[in-house]
């Protein structure tokens, strides 16, 4: 089999790692030639270019692209695939890149590893990064079956842990538990910041530890990324982030009539549903 990938960042480069440690031939394309070089050096791809030919010939083609950008790649990559070619993606949001995709490429289904770190570029690549994570696809009615099997059989070979939805449901299920998270993890950077005495700032800068950092770490993060969740993905995280608005309305109601019994069963409710949410 031969894999292309396209976008030779993170993701992509640790699934070229990945699949090339297993014999595949992979071979990458990316827009800058020192990242196609680094990438044939760190033993990422086989080959790579900035020219789209060398996806001549593939059986699979991965984009690692930006949501943004997905739809527009594949268009332009469609005169170089065989007519069989599977084409899948990395993106974070399903239900428009889907729409999209699978208009200009019938062999097409959505994908999303749900894996990552802090760091990015092809410098960030690394084995076994999608060990024991989520890998979901994202098929619609006409998605042909063997097209969902060969993404499944290569999401799996990585060590992903196969979840099949709908693009729509995906998109309103990430929305809680990914795209939320950045937004209210920014909203308490934010009001951190907001302190207007100095002594105070700088005390609580020196002071915070392990609560703050696990609390704030996504909304430090990417910042590309968090603006395409809001972009992409915006009903949905709106919507999470009206019932989030709730939710913190009411802990701010109970504090302010000292309802302290309310508020206790609010932490307790927290306390024992947060197990179920975490793998």
């Amino acid at each position: 089999m031969k894999v292309g990938i396209i976008g030779l960042g993170l993701i992509g480069g640790s699934l070229g790692l990945d699949l090339k440690g297993q014999g595949i031939e992979v071979v990458g394309v990316s827009l800058r030639e020192n990242t196609c070089n680094i990438a044939i050096k760190k033993g990422v791809v086989n080959d790579a270019s900035i020219d789209l030919g060398i996806l001549k010939n593939t059986d699979v083609v991965i984009i690692c692209t930006p949501v943004e950008a997905i739809a527009s790649t594949l268009k332009s990559i469609i005169p170089y695939l065989n007519p069989d070619t599977v084409v899948t993606d990395v993106g974070s949001v399903k239900a428009s890149v889907v729409k999209n995709c699978s208009s200009l490429w019938p062999n097409f289904v959505g994908g999303h590893p749900m894996a990552g770190t802090a760091q990015q570029g092809i410098e960030a690549a690394q084995r076994n990064l999608f060990e024991n994570a989520a890998y979901v696809l994202t098929p619609i009615e006409s998605t042909p079956l063997e097209v969902i099997q060969k993404v499944e059989k290569i999401a799996l070979s990585v060590g992903g842990k196969i979840y099949i939805c709908s693009p729509e449901i995906h998109d309103r299920a990430v929305a809680l538990i990914s795209h939320l998270p950045v937004m209210i993890s920014a909203g308490l950077i934010k009001s951190c910041m907001m302190e207007k005495d100095e002594k105070v700032l700088n005390l609580a800068k020196n002071l915070a530890s392990s609560g703050f950092r696990d609390t704030s770490r996504v909304g430090g993060g990417n910042v590309e990324l968090g603006l395409m969740m809001a972009k992409y993905n915006r009903q949905e995280l709106l919507f999470s982030l009206q019932q989030y608005r709730q939710n913190l309305d009411e802990i701010i109601t109970q504090i302010e009539d000292k309802n302290w019994h309310e508020l206790e069963q609010i932490l307790k409710a927290s306390q024992k549903a947060r197990p179920d949410f975490l793998n």
